[in-house]
């Protein structure tokens, strides 16, 4: 699934290219790329649930505090997001490139994933795609880039 994502991001996305596209059409598309029709569905199905986190009025997020909170992770967080992705999504609130709410969504959407292995490249990804989707964090998600492609070849923290 996490493929999938990637080649949307990369396609769609990040490459600027048409963004209004018919889900048979992609479907479609995805298919003949070699990918598995059951994948495909949840891969969509995990952008529309991305989608819905933004269109949404209220946020379930938003009355936590960055200041004067600390996010403790449920144990099934901890199987999925290991001491290297809890440590990287704490470096980016303390810089200011996640906010709670934003680093929620990150773990909502990594929660959602169905896949029995998950490294911080995978968690990476997630990060743009959320801030790409996520109204008001164009800066933020500009930082992310930076961070990302601007590497050489160590992580940051």
């Amino acid at each position: 699934m996490m493929d999938i994502l990637m080649y949307l991001f990369e396609t769609y996305i990040h490459s600027d290219a048409e963004l209004l596209v018919d889900q048979e059409e992609l479907s479609d598309e995805l298919l003949r790329a070699g990918f598995h029709q059951e994948d495909i569905y949840k891969a969509l199905s995990w952008l529309e649930k991305l989608a819905a986190l933004q269109e949404t009025e209220q946020h379930p997020y938003m009355n936590v505090s960055a200041v004067t909170s600390i996010r403790i992770y449920t144990p099934q967080e901890m199987a999925r997001l290991d001491v290297a992705c809890r440590g990287f999504l704490i470096y980016l609130e303390q810089i200011h490139v996640l906010s709670a709410d934003t680093r929620e969504m990150v773990i909502d959407r990594v929660m959602e994933l169905e896949t029995n292995e998950f490294i911080l490249d995978d968690l990476q990804w997630i990060i743009l795609m959320v801030l790409f989707n996520a109204p008001g964090n164009e800066s933020a998600y500009s930082q992310m880039e930076e961070l990302l492609y601007g590497m050489e070849d160590g992580y940051i923290h």
